[in-house]
Order: C-alpha cells, then sequence, then structure tokens
C-alpha cells in the first residue's frame, strides 16, 4: 500500500495501535495490520511448523498478495520443506520468499555444518538472523504467529510491539490458548506438519530439535539440554531488547 506522508515514529504507532485494536480478535487485528497506513508496508514470517498454518490460512483469505518470508536454514526436516510447499498450494499464498544462508559466509563461518554442535546461537545468526535481517529492510512492519502462552518474554506481548524503533511487530495470535490453535486447524480441517503426530510439538531445524515425552513442555525438544530457548530472530540484532509497552 503506497503511504502518503512518512510514518510516525514507532513507539508512537505502536502505542496508538495497541489503544485502538487491544479488545479485537485475531482476524481482526490482522486486517487492520494488513490495511491500516499507520503499520506500513508489512511481510509475514513464517516457519511453516507445527502450528504455522493457522495463522497462515487467515492471511490466505484476507489477502493471498501478503509476503511470506520462509528461513530454509538447509538444516530443516525434510517433512518441513515437503509441508511447505503443500500449504503454500494449497492456501494459494502467491508470494513465498524463501530465504536461505548466504553461500560465502556459509563456507567461511561453518564449511562443516557442524556449527550448531559448538555455537549454536552463531549458527542461527547464520542460517536465521541474517538472512532475516535482510529480506525485513523493505518492510515497516511484519506478522509473527507468537503467542502469549509460550512463556518467557512472550507471556506479556501486545498485538502490536516496538521492535526497537526499527519496525512494528504484529502478534495477531498473542492471547490464542493451545485450544484455540487447534480449534481453528481442526474446523478449518487444515493438514498438520507431519511430524507433530510423531512426538513433535515445535519444530526447528532437524540437528536441534527431538522428540517430546508427554507431560514435557511442547517446547522442550528445542535445543535440548541446553540453556538457549530462542533462535533469536525475535530479538534486535540476535540480542533480547526491551520491548516499550504501550502506555
Amino acid at each position: 500500500m503506497p503511504l502518503e506522508s512518512p510514518l510516525a515514529p514507532v513507539s508512537e504507532r505502536v502505542h496508538d495501535l495497541n489503544a485502538r485494536y487491544r479488545h479485537h480478535s485475531a482476524i481482526s487485528v490482522l486486517e487492520h495490520a494488513l490495511n491500516d497506513p499507520q503499520v506500513g508496508r508489512t511481510a509475514m514470517v513464517s516457519s511453516f511448523g507445527a502450528e504455522s498454518v493457522a495463522l497462515l490460512h487467515m492471511v490466505s483469505v484476507l489477502d493471498r498478495s501478503v509476503p511470506v518470508l520462509f528461513l530454509d536454514t538447509q538444516m530443516l526436516f525434510a517433512e518441513t520443506l515437503d509441508y511447505q510447499r503443500e500449504i503454500a498450494d494449497r492456501l494459494g499464498l502467491a508470494d513465498i520468499r524463501v530465504l536461505t544462508p548466504d553461500r560465502t559466509e556459509t563456507f567461511l563461518r561453518d564449511p562443516e555444518g557442524d556449527l550448531h554442535l559448538s555455537d549454536p546461537d552463531a549458527c542461527c545468526t547464520l542460517r536465521k538472523i541474517e538472512p532475516l535481517e535482510d529480506a525485513l529492510a523493505p518492510f515497516d512492519a511484519w506478522i509473527t504467529g507468537r503467542k502469549r502462552f509460550q512463556g518467557g518474554r512472550r507471556a506479556t506481548m501486545e498485538f502490536f510491539e516496538d521492535e526497537a524503533g526499527a519496525r512494528i511487530k504484529v502478534n495477531p495470535l498473542a492471547h490464542w490458548t493451545p485450544d484455540d490453535v487447534q480449534d481453528y486447524i481442526l474446523n478449518n480441517r487444515l493438514p498438520r506438519h507431519p511430524l507433530v503426530a510423531n512426538g513433535f510439538p515445535s519444530i526447528g531445524c532437524a540437528p536441534c530439535t527431538t522428540r517430546v515425552a508427554e507431560g514435557e513442555d511442547p517446547r522442550a525438544g528445542r535445543w535440548r539440554d541446553r540453556e538457549k530457548l530462542e533462535c533469536g530472530i525475535h530479538y534486535v540484532g540476535g540480542r533480547a531488547v526491551p520491548v516499550r509497552a504501550p502506555l
């Protein structure tokens, strides 16, 4: 959407957007994010993981031309790559942008493909953070599927976040519960990621994702036995930063 005037600072827009849409539904927040001039040029970032299909379906209902950025780290499960193609085709998503790590940087920094063993943060920086930063450069906002129930820094997030003044982060599903996600997938007869049935409720790169036992936290299989909890794409420059809460 062409903008007629320069956008106000991100913090001001986030404050206003949260005040206006605080009590709206997920689909309403998403629709406003795609059409409100205060949000600006918007892309969606999706892992095509265990729960991604719900938000992807919402986007397809509202506007199939929205750019969808998919990070192919070149270490994903084959099932994820197949699922990405299946969902994109089924939902008619018209602008899927597959992001891959820079070949030269990968050769220099991870020539054997084993950086994840010694320094998983550096591996995520190379294969996720840097490609995404480049791809997001033209956009004023990006849509994520994060939810409060996932805990950690996500527990108090709002629909709209200030990404350290760089751009707006839109979280339409912020207030959804696990049951909300599953009900949406079931009611809309959406295909599930094939690994979910095999004990993978949260799915990342193959070397850093393990099955989750019954009763474990759904994200227990991500970077198991390490202190690492996030890949870093929801941090600025790969580092956690305070998110400005609306006043």
